[in-house]
Parts: C-alpha cells; sequence; structure tokens
C-alpha cells in the first residue's frame, strides 16, 4: 500500500453533504484530495481540496478530469463514488425519465468513473474504489422505490466487479449509510402529491417522514471517519454499512425475519 501522505484521493460528489465531509477529513489526515462538483465557481469560499468540475453523466467530462489529474500526480490511489441524488414518488406515478436520469447518475455515473479509473490504478498494481451506496439499497423502501433500486444495482455489480479485479491487487467496496444530516432532501427529485391520487394521504406522510429523518440524522463526519478506517484496510470486506443502529440492524432483520413479517415491519414504519 502507498505511504498515506501521497496518496491521491477522488471523491465525486464533494461541494456539500457527505461527499464535502469526506474530502475535508481526508484531506486533514494528509491525502491529496481533489472533490468534484457540477459548479465548483459555485463554492466560491475556498475548500481546502482541489474541487473541480465534474458531472458523472457526461463521458467527455470524466475523461478530460482523469485525464488532468494523471498528468498532474501520475496517479489515482482512491475512487469514491459518492455522487449520488435522491428520487421520490409512487412507483405507479414516477416519470420513467426521472427514473432513467436518477440511473445515470446514481448506478451508470459510479461504472462510467470505475472504467475510466481503473486502466490508472492497474499500471501500479493498487488501488481502492469505495462505492457509497446506502441503507435503502438493502430493501425496497416504499415511495422511494427507483432510489433503492439504483443504490441496490450498484451494491450488486460491486460485488461483481470485485471479483473480477481481485487479482489485479485493487480492492472494491460498498459504504452504505443510513440518514445524516445533509442538504440531500433540497436536491431531491420530488415527483408531485397528485389530488385525486390513491396515494395522495400516504405518499404525502412518507414525504414528511423522510425529510424528519434526514434532518435529525446523524453528523456526517460519522461517514469520514468510517471511509478513512476503511482505507487503512488492507483486505476489506465487500460491504460495509454506517449509520444509526435501527439501520444498521434493519439490514440484520431482512436477512433472518420472514419475508411477510419484514414487509410489515417496514408497513408500520411508513403508517401503510
Amino acid at each position: 500500500l502507498q505511504t498515506l501522505m501521497n496518496q491521491v484521493v477522488l471523491v465525486t460528489g464533494a461541494s456539500s453533504g457527505l461527499g464535502k465531509s469526506i474530502a475535508f477529513h481526508l484531506h486533514s489526515l494528509g491525502y491529496t484530495v481533489y472533490g468534484t462538483s457540477r459548479n465548483p465557481k459555485q463554492y466560491s469560499k475556498k475548500f481546502p481540496f482541489t474541487l473541480v468540475q465534474l458531472d458523472v453523466t457526461q463521458k467527455d467530462s470524466i475523461a478530460q478530469l482523469v485525464q488532468t489529474i494523471e498528468k498532474k500526480e501520475q496517479r489515482i490511489d482512491v475512487l469514491i463514488n459518492n455522487a449520488g441524488v435522491g428520487i421520490t414518488g409512487p412507483v405507479e406515478e414516477t416519470s420513467l425519465n426521472a427514473m432513467r436520469a436518477n440511473f445515470e447518475t446514481n448506478f451508470f455515473g459510479p461504472l462510467a468513473m470505475i472504467q475510466a479509473i481503473l486502466p490508472i490504478m492497474r499500471k501500479h498494481a493498487d488501488g481502492t474504489i469505495i462505492n457509497i451506496t446506502s441503507i435503502a439499497g438493502s430493501m425496497g423502501l416504499p415511495f422511494r422505490g427507483a432510489y433503492s433500486a439504483s443504490k441496490g444495482a450498484l451494491n450488486i455489480i460491486s460485488e461483481a466487479l470485485r471479483m473480477e479485479i481481485a487479482a489485479q491487487g485493487i480492492r472494491v467496496l460498498t459504504l452504505a449509510p443510513g440518514d445524516y444530516a445533509t442538504d440531500i432532501a433540497s436536491r431531491r427529485y420530488h415527483e408531485a402529491v397528485i389530488d385525486h391520487s390513491p396515494y395522495k394521504t400516504t405518499y404525502q406522510e412518507s414525504l414528511d417522514t423522510m425529510d424528519t429523518h434526514v434532518d435529525s440524522g446523524n453528523d456526517p463526519m460519522e461517514v469520514a471517519v468510517k471511509v478513512a478506517a476503511l482505507l487503512r484496510k488492507k483486505n476489506p470486506k465487500p460491504h460495509y454499512v454506517v449509520g444509526s443502529f435501527l439501520q444498521k440492524f434493519s439490514i440484520t432483520l431482512k436477512k433472518f425475519l420472514p419475508q411477510k413479517a419484514y414487509e410489515k415491519l417496514l408497513k408500520n414504519h411508513y403508517k401503510l
């Protein structure tokens, strides 16, 4: 493993939320950090790490960024695929185009980053890729179905990739956070609550519950500290979880409870 001080880390979606906390923390530990944002110019307050322009849904944008960093640093040791967007709505009423756009950012975006960066990591026969998924990716959450699906898909493809590249000395793992106090709700795609919809009441109540959970979420720095700990592991597991005890426990419960009992728990939680 490279010594910490000269490891080059690329964190997507680092201008706010979890990505910002991760980038700040890794910078403070001595990593050379590049954070990305779709509009870095709007963050005029100076970040201690380098904030660069990137849209993970645009191949040219990715190619240009990766080329620039490699030219300057000769290496990229760590990729943290954090950029992601939320989406809410009943499955029946959510526009398929909105779902496709969500997958472009949450699923295809990280894969495009991986495809661009693997050849660089392979030159050094070393590297770590951390895909930030979500506890929501382990279960289909009502009115968050498309989001759960995009993160669940990233979880599964990470398992396949991990086995494919293990012999190349490159590590792949996922980190699934629960609810953290970030501004994700303000950037989430909301399908509107429709007046005469059969979901009107239940969807509105779920939206209120979701926002309360995010607002009362833990400090995002918890996720940053966990990422730093994972980077020190020589032989990490495929999946890690960070969040409140109940959120982490929900994944364990799904493995052991009868399916209908687990479904009932979720329905009660969402008052369905």
